[in-house]
């Protein structure tokens, strides 16, 4: 089962948190919408509530539902609840919000405290992952536990950021069907080497119909802003200010290099370090039982 929770983010940007499971029996808030589950008072542990807390952060473009089938197994034991990013998924997409990292960090911290996740372990996803860090060096009060997928520390660089709008401008929008948005993205594309269908379909999960046809939930322009304010500039330092135990996960055929991915271990005081066969950087997309394997022994971990 899943349900929708509303979570305020910083600058008051309403945003959509979704649970996997039964949730654990609390009341309501006060002044809470009708028809949506809330979250327990900040900082309250629910008598029932299964295992940990466990928050879910996808990716730049991505949204919550990319992590369904990881927290349903989450589910099982723990309390696992996945979040849409501002200007994601169904989560608010203001023009004149703040897409800074600042904002990122500060949403998470929001929904782990009006939730009542704390102390929670973080699941990343590459943009998802960086805020993940970046909270967990910021108030480690709130993390026990952090999960990085597929993101590099190092400075990307203005070419990168090039690339990526070149990249955009090529998306054939409106697409007609969602077929040709699977064909578009798992083989078409230029930046796919050899048919990936897990990726066309991670790519049909973020569009949505208009009039014209197919396009994405997200404002590319957005993802473009929202990118700007990491890819200038390296992250090693807050990796050596998280001093929980992190697992550092990468795909063989993913954006993390194994060289980066082992210096990440090495500068984290607790890290660990996994790494998926046949995967690209959509990880837990391309090969979700070889995911769960490389990361549930770690999670095993937190088992109170």
């Amino acid at each position: 089962m899943t349900r929708r929770i509303d979570v305020t983010g910083t600058g008051g940007v309403s945003l959509a948190a979704w649970e996997f499971g039964d949730p654990p029996k609390t009341g309501e808030l006060p002044g809470a919408p009708t028809g949506r589950r809330t979250g327990p008072d900040p900082g309250e542990e629910p008598a029932d509530a299964p295992g940990h807390g466990v928050l879910l952060l996808h990716g730049l473009m991505g949204r919550a539902s990319h992590w369904a089938p990881t927290a349903r197994w989450l589910s099982e034991r723990h309390r696992a609840v996945a979040l849409d990013q501002r200007g994601h998924g169904r989560s608010e997409k203001p023009e004149q919000a703040a897409y800074t990292r600042e904002a990122y960090v500060e949403d998470a911290e929001a929904a782990i405290e009006q939730l009542g996740l704390a102390p929670v372990v973080l699941i990343g996803h590459a943009m998802g992952a960086l805020t993940g860090w970046q909270l967990a060096a910021k108030r480690p009060d709130l993390v026990r536990g952090l999960i990085i997928c597929d993101m590099r520390a190092s400075a990307l660089g203005a070419a990168s950021q090039r690339e990526w709008e070149s990249w955009f401008k090529a998306w054939p929008l409106p697409f007609a069907t969602l077929a040709d948005v699977r064909k578009w993205f798992g083989e078409d594309d230029p930046w796919v080497e050899r048919p990936n269908p897990s990726r066309g379909e991670f790519y049909a999960e973020v569009m949505h119909e208009g009039p014209d046809g197919w396009r994405p939930v997200f404002d590319p322009e957005q993802m473009l802003k929202t990118r700007e304010t990491w890819v200038y500039d390296a992250h090693w330092e807050e990796l050596t200010q998280v001093r929980c135990p992190t697992l550092v996960v990468r795909g063989l055929d993913g954006e993390l290099g194994r060289a980066e991915a082992q210096e990440m271990v090495r500068v984290l005081p607790r890290g660990q370090y996994a790494e998926v066969a046949d995967a690209g950087h959509l990880v837990h997309y391309d090969q979700p039982d070889a995911w769960r394997a490389a990361i549930e022994p770690f999670l095993d971990g937190f088992t109170d």
